[in-house]
């Protein structure tokens, strides 16, 4: 618990506070490097944006709000109220020449942003800052949520730190992302002018402890300047949550979870140097006694680039190590690498029976597995600028020209995003059913649709697995694995026979003692894999219950002769 006497955004009678929110966060950093008059930053200029997300689904709940010590009423552009979960789903990064909206909060933030003028920022007073009850109840009241409701369970508290710098002449306020994005927008410009600040000391200054809301824990470096894709991917964040756990959550020994005879991307980010035609890079993974060398890695110096394997896992459970390394210049972020390899069929539903009771059962509420539906990364491809010089010569010899050129890169930018849909029907053995309605008892169909999009059909995979979870079990200790139908992007999932049915049906029969109301299953659309991660859905539809099957049986005399 912390004790505090001081409100934010509010000034009142001091009382004794406690904390109610969780952190994921850690944070690094580095010495600054020195700025020019047009592209600069000052220690000390920097903020935090403040983004409710709900759970289930990573939705953006509330406009975004910038909280600072400063008063910077002197930027000329920002890019808007947008956090990272927007970016991370293809939003554009758009310059905004409105007049920049923030709050001062009269209990001042800790430093945020390490310096070597200013020292190191203090994690745990970040950390303390921001699970502080009535820091929240100040965040909740500007972003518009009730306390109560912003606490329940169901959101989570989004921060990103901001920095005030001058880029190209102009006050701009930026987020880490920001930074990254609009880097790759200018063509390299924010990288150019302000690497240190912008891909060093701002990302470093947070990121996760533990993977959350499709963020990785960040294991790499803590400090040196980081790639646009690890900013994009993996720093310039921290996360609240709000929940009832007494100890933190474990944390996952895994670096990847695979489905058994799965097809998947396993990828690394290469770096160190420059990597191009003329100091080629390349990089090898030792993987179930096979090796597979990726070639022709290159980046420019500076930056970095994504290597990645497709390959298909192995038909039986195991845990698997993974090593991998590069050549010449280049390293790699991750030299060992260790995956779990499940099988999900292994809990279908027990046979239910006639005489089945459950007195005491409540409807739960659904829940949501991870959530991604669009991933983006890129290719640096590298070009040769020529510059011609002339050499003259003596008297004889007449000169000559010499190519004293140099390569450029284009960065080529993929994406890919995942869509599906879900549909929950009465089964047709179902003799009184009407419409979407059905008595309890009988059996229900379920059509699962994928639909994957890309533009390099080399890096992604379709859609392979939908595992769906039922009401009567709390969505909870039995499930079925969907029978996957098709090929290519586009794909259907239905239930697998079932081995209790009379007619070999592919359907779920519900309980019998289940209450009227509505039904929902729901469907864990998962195993779409890009050099960016997984791409995942949460699916969910309802049939109506309303009575059950023993009032369609009638029981009479037989008739006498």
């Amino acid at each position: 618990m912390f004790l505090v006497v001081t409100m934010l955004f509010s000034i009142t009678i001091p009382r004794t506070v406690y904390a109610v929110g969780e952190g994921n966060l850690d944070g690094g950093g580095g010495g600054m490097g020195q700025g020019t008059a047009q592209n600069q930053w000052s220690a000390g200029n920097e903020g935090v944006r403040v983004t409710v997300i709900r759970a289930s689904d990573r939705a953006v709940i509330t406009k975004p709000i910038d909280i600072t010590n400063k008063r910077p009423d002197n930027i000329q552009y920002s890019f808007g109220k947008m956090c990272k979960v927007t970016y991370s789903n293809g939003a554009a990064v758009t310059p905004d020449t409105n007049v920049y909206e923030y709050h001062n909060p009269s209990q001042s933030l800790p430093r945020i942003i390490s310096t070597k003028s200013l020292g190191a920022a203090s994690i745990e007073a970040i950390k303390s800052y921001f699970t502080d009850e009535q820091v929240i109840r100040s965040i909740a009241s500007l972003t518009g949520m009730d306390f109560d409701v912003l606490t329940n369970g169901d959101y989570k508290l989004l921060l990103e730190p901001i920095a005030y710098v001058i880029f190209q002449g102009m006050n701009v306020a930026m987020t880490a992302t920001e930074a990254a994005v609009y880097d790759e927008v200018t063509g390299g410009g924010v990288r150019a002018v302000l690497p240190t600040v912008a891909f060093q000391n701002l990302p470093l200054s947070m990121f996760l402890e533990m993977a959350d809301m499709g963020y990785p824990a960040w294991s790499g470096p803590k400090s040196g300047v980081r790639s646009n894709q690890e900013v994009k991917s993996s720093l310039g964040l921290g996360i609240v949550r709000f929940n009832e756990q007494t100890t933190p959550p474990a944390i996952d020994e895994f670096d990847y979870e695979y489905r058994v005879n799965t097809e998947v991307i396993t990828s690394v980010t290469v770096s160190g140097g420059q990597a191009d035609p003329d100091h080629p890079v390349s990089v090898t993974f030792h993987i179930d006694g096979r090796t597979i060398r990726v070639n022709q890695v290159y980046y420019p110096s500076g930056d970095s680039q994504i290597a990645w394997i497709r390959w298909t896992t192995p038909s039986t459970p195991q845990t698997m190590t993974i090593t991998v390394s590069a050549s010449g210049r280049g390293h790699v972020s991750n030299s060992v690498i260790t995956a779990n390899i499940v099988n999900l069929d292994t809990n279908p539903p027990p046979d239910p029976n006639a005489d089945d009771r459950n007195d005491g059962f409540s409807r739960p509420s659904i829940p949501s597995g991870e959530h991604i539906t669009n991933a983006s990364w890129g290719v640096w491809r590298p070009w040769w600028y020529s510059y011609w010089v002339w050499h003259s010569g003596d008297e004889d010899d007449d000169g000559y020209w010499c190519d004293h050129g140099w390569w450029e890169y284009d960065f080529d930018r993929y994406q890919a995003s995942l869509s599906g849909r879900m549909n929950i029907s009465p089964d047709e053995k179902s003799p009184t059913a009407e419409g979407n309605t059905i008595k309890s008892g009988y059996g229900i169909q379920e059509t699962v649709t994928s639909q994957v999009i890309t533009n390099q059909s080399s890096a992604v995979t379709e859609a392979q697995n939908a595992v769906t979870y039922f009401p009567e079990f709390k969505y909870q200790k039995y499930w079925r694995v969907l029978e996957r139908f098709g090929g290519g992007y586009s794909n259907q999932f239905k239930f697998k026979e079932n081995p209790y049915s009379t007619y070999g049906r592919r359907t779920h029969f519900t309980p019998i003692w289940y209450p009227d109301g509505s039904y929902t299953p729901y469907t864990w659309l998962l195993d779409c894999w890009t050099p960016a991660g997984m791409l995942s859905m949460n699916l969910a539809d309802s049939v109506r219950i309303h009575g059950n099957l023993w009032e369609d049986w009638h029981i009479a005399p037989q008739n006498p002769k």
